[in-house]
């Protein structure tokens, strides 16, 4: 459970989008923020919405901050990167809605599975998540784990 000021975003979640094409966010997942934090929603390249806590927001801000103007490669990364990236705080209900373009990207049409990756979480569709899943089963969970130290 989060400890205050800190999130922890654990476990895997499915839900549907409502008649308005929201998504409701885990409460678990919600408690640890203040009313009216934002949040970015992101394209990852490998086909799901990651989303960025507040804190993992300020470290972003920090790099992009830290980016030369004259760095013309950097800023258009970030004028890409950002130019698809949606902010978002939840409302009463705990919902979100996302931009029609990540819920595209994403292969979402109503059905989503929120999964938790400690300090973050990812939106994605039924089918590219058990993808996943198959990619990081049995001996290649433990083959992962090592390579990454854990």
């Amino acid at each position: 459970m989060a400890q205050p000021g800190k999130a922890f975003y654990t476990g895997l979640f499915r839900h549907t989008l409502d008649d308005k094409g929201r998504l409701t966010v885990p409460s678990a997942w919600r408690s640890a923020h203040a009313e009216g934090e934002t949040f970015l929603a992101t394209p990852h390249p490998d086909g799901y919405v990651a989303v960025l806590p507040p804190a993992e927001v300020e470290k972003l801000h920090a790099k992009i901050a830290q980016m030369a103007l004259s760095d013309g490669a950097a800023q258009d990364f970030a004028a890409r990167f950002f130019a698809q990236t949606q902010t978002f705080t939840f409302d009463k209900a705990g919902r979100i809605g996302l931009e029609d373009a990540l819920l595209e990207h994403a292969g979402i049409d109503g059905d989503a599975v929120l999964v938790g990756s400690l300090t973050k979480f990812n939106i994605y569709s039924p089918s590219r998540w058990e993808k996943v899943e198959a990619r990081t089963a049995g001996e290649n969970f433990g083959d992962i784990m090592r390579r990454i130290g854990i």
